[in-house]
């Protein structure tokens, strides 16, 4: 039988499925992401997200529970309608895992080597640019795998490893760091 979702309407290969499921569900994010940065509510969530001044790679733990749970059923959601196999939530879920902890490593990439990763991928620097004490560039590089979707829908903001940045908010102190 056909299942639910656009992906179970007829015959769809595992090496299209899962692919396109990692494709869409990171656009799905870069919209949840966006939406928390908009939403009043979902911003008193996400800004336990932004709060930490010490940008390293356990930033990338630090998300309010309230968040995650207000994810969820968006994310199931589109799983739903996509109809995402079980493998591509799998996969989905590794790689958003591993780029999660990857842009907020406090990283330093080659120049050349960033400038052509960071065309298609978020980089830890194109990330930091959107944790910076400074409201315009926060509102920048929502991305978590693909860097597409910032430049699609203009959000894009330019950052090189090379470049240092203050990170956190300004007048919410880091309740777990400094």
């Amino acid at each position: 039988g056909v299942g639910i979702g656009l992906l179970n309407q007829g015959p769809t290969p595992s090496w299209v499925a899962i692919p396109l499921s990692v494709i869409v569900l990171d656009l799905v994010s870069y919209f949840w992401h966006r939406a928390n940065h908009r939403g009043a509510l979902l911003w008193r969530f996400h800004q336990a997200h932004h709060s930490d001044s010490q940008y390293t790679v356990t930033t990338a733990l630090r998300f309010h529970p309230g968040e995650l749970l207000l994810a969820l059923p968006v994310r199931l959601f589109a799983v739903a309608i996509l109809g995402v196999p079980i493998v591509g939530v799998i996969v989905f879920g590794v790689v958003v895992a591993f780029a999660n902890f990857w842009e907020h490593g406090n990283i330093e990439l080659p120049l050349g080597f960033e400038r052509a990763l960071g065309r298609v991928f978020i980089t830890p620097a194109l990330h930091r640019r959107h944790h910076s004490v400074e409201a315009r560039l926060l509102d920048s590089n929502y991305g978590t795998i693909f860097s597409v979707w910032d430049r699609l829908f203009c959000s894009f903001g330019h950052s090189r490893s090379d470049v240092g940045m203050e990170t956190g908010l300004q007048g919410i102190p880091d309740s777990l760091g400094t």
